[in-house]
Order: structure tokens, then sequence, then C-alpha cells
């Protein structure tokens, strides 16, 4: 782009519709940038696993802060909401809830 143009080239107007939406495009930005300042300096800190309670993928099943290692195992699939499954049991398929292993007596 250059800065200006020969009154001969026409691309005068151009250049000044291109300067006043740069302009435009860094003004609609100044709100986004306070809102994260303030949020920053003055926004409590999420220490929730989950804080909206409707996580449904497992990133939302994990600890905050998360582990170095999420899960010790490939954790089972056995619905699209795992993480949803394991917060809300009661809405749930009970199919798709973790089970409990049976009981092994040992001598």
């Amino acid at each position: 782009r250059y800065a200006t143009y020969l009154e001969t080239d026409g691309f005068t107007w151009m250049n000044q519709v291109s300067t006043a939406g740069s302009a435009l495009l860094a003004l609609s930005m100044l709100p986004f940038v306070w809102n994260v300042w303030i949020t920053h300096r003055n926004g409590v800190k999420v220490e929730l696993n989950d804080p909206w309670g409707y996580g449904r993928s497992l990133e939302w099943a994990t600890a905050t802060p998360f582990p170095r290692h999420n899960f010790t195992s490939i954790p089972r699939i056995r619905s699209e909401s795992p993480a949803f499954d394991l917060h809300h049991p009661d809405f749930a398929d009970p199919a798709s809830l973790p089970q409990e292993a049976p009981k092994v007596k040992v001598k």
C-alpha cells in the first residue's frame, strides 16, 4: 500500500477509504482491549472444573488447574457427553455411567 498516489492514477479515493476503514477497525478494538484489561485486573479467578456445569467433552472432566497428565489411562467413552453424564447422573443414561468393578474376595 502506498501512502500517496498520483492524481492521474485515480486511486486517491480508494486510499482514503482504506485509511478510514483501518481507523474504524482500530477504534472498534478499543472496547475489547478495555474489557480484557478490566477482567484481568478485577475478574474472579475460576477455580471450578466446570464453571457452567454443562460441559460436554472430556476437557471439562479434568481438574483445574489440570495435572501434568490429564488422565492416567484412556477414559472409556460411553456417550456423546461424558463430562455432562458425570456431573448430572440423574439425566444420564444408566448404561453410560461408569460401573463399579465387581468385588473380589481375597484370601
